[in-house]
């Protein structure tokens, strides 16, 4: 284990002195540590068994920091201001989304019950800007084209994240003995959940405030303090039977409205401790989930994949944004540049151990390949996309106004959850 522990340290080491040089081309963080990890499975130089273990702490880890640093970012008095693009996209697209998702689902999986079609298709709606690097990050795109992507990756996981758990309490309770004790489980979750993450993330940002008014604490404490409150969001909320993740969500939403950019961690951290923490991530997921993933790769789940990719998320986003001043090529660039990442393969290792054993790994390995997947297609085509894009921009004159939603302090984050 030493010694694979050692090997990622050096690739890790090796990419982030390349990483800017990278950026301009089709090689993605995601793309190369995912290849990394399985790469590392074949010599087995890291056991898959410690690895798997590991998996679950960081998988964990990881959604509950940035669900919560995510969704401080948002300014909501912002998105309920102005009907722009992201709020469409949120609004409309993702529930159109988990609609035609269920419907490819079941189409192409018809032994399925309804309920895990759907859950499929909630777990692929989520989508990750760190897979689109190249997009979000490119000065060629308008900066406000860039915004929406961002905003919409930011807040799209965590607003997924109630129907993913709802549709496991009914593909659990199908298989169960039908007295609906886990839909009452999951209602708990999402009703304690948000109230107990609402609660704690204002509570802390007027205290995070007030100290910070008397000198009381410093830059340097505030991200011990942003973690150490998501952690207790998550923890509080499992405690009283609501739902940790959904509680670190809303948590965040309430934190960074209150403090409203005066905690310049919740901007730095995906930029910085952050990114650590997704290659780690990626790289496991390649090493434990994608070898057997791909031994489960047959062409009904391959079909869902790419439906999802190709049909489903541009045709929804096409219509959630008609009638608003996007342009079709800009409904046709934001349909696509929606690549899956570390929440899709997150939301399905949550819900693994509460769905019946029988759709739990094909739901698994199903969601472990639209992960890959999406990194080679989106890493692929993220710079040559980005470039077709602005220049059909200036073909049409078109020149979107900045309307900076999101936050107050770093407009665009380098990486996404």
């Amino acid at each position: 284990m030493t010694t694979g522990l050692l090997a990622l340290t050096v690739f890790a080491a090796l990419f982030a002195m390349l990483a800017n040089r990278l950026a301009a081309t089709v090689v993605t963080a995601p793309m190369a540590f995912i290849g990394f990890g399985y790469l590392i499975s074949q010599t087995g130089l890291f056991p898959a068994s410690q690895a798997e273990v590991i998996l679950h702490v960081v998988a964990e880890v990881a959604l509950i920091l940035l669900l919560f640093l995510d969704a401080a970012q948002i300014d909501l008095g912002a998105l309920r201001r102005r009907h722009t693009w992201p709020v469409r996209m949120l609004v409309f697209g993702l529930p159109l989304s988990i609609a035609l998702g269920t419907a490819a689902a079941a189409w192409f999986m018809p032994s399925w019950p309804l309920a895990v079609a759907a859950l499929v298709a909630a777990i692929l709606a989520p989508t990750d800007a760190a897979l689109g690097q190249a997009v979000v990050n490119n000065p060629v795109v308008p900066e406000r084209s860039r915004r929406g992507l961002t905003v919409e990756s930011g807040l799209n996981d965590g607003l997924a994240l109630p129907a993913v758990l709802f549709f496991a309490s009914l593909s659990a309770e199908a298989a169960g003995d039908g007295n609906f004790s886990w839909l009452i489980f999951s209602a708990k979750q999402l009703v304690f959940g948000p109230a107990v993450g609402a609660t704690i993330g204002a509570l802390a940002g007027f205290i995070l405030l007030r100290a910070k008014r008397h000198l009381l604490t410093a830059e340097a404490y505030e991200g011990v303090g942003a973690i150490a409150i998501a952690c207790i969001t998550y923890l509080a909320a499992n405690e009283v039977g609501g739902n940790g993740f959904i509680s670190a969500f809303v948590a965040g939403l309430m934190f960074g409205n209150v403090v409203k950019g005066q905690c310049k961690f919740v901007y730095e951290f995906t930029e910085s401790e952050g990114l650590l923490l997704t290659w780690s991530a990626f790289f496991l997921m390649g090493l434990t989930l994608v070898p057997e993933a791909l031994d489960h790769l047959h062409w009904q789940s391959l079909a869902i994949i790419l439906t999802s990719l190709f049909i489903v998320r541009p045709l929804a986003i096409w219509l959630s944004l008609t009638g608003t001043d996007a342009s079709g090529a800009t409904r046709l660039f934001f349909g696509w540049f929606g690549p899956r990442g570390l929440a899709t393969a997150l939301f399905a290792l949550v819900v693994l151990q509460e769905i019946d054993h029988d759709v739990a790994e094909p739901v698994l390995m199903l969601a472990v390949n639209a992960v890959w997947i999406s990194a080679l297609l989106h890493g692929m085509t993220a710079v040559p996309g980005a470039n077709w894009y602005a220049a059909k921009v200036r073909a049409m004159g078109e020149c979107p106004e900045i309307q900076p939603i999101e936050t107050s302090a770093k407009p665009l984050r380098t990486t996404a959850h």
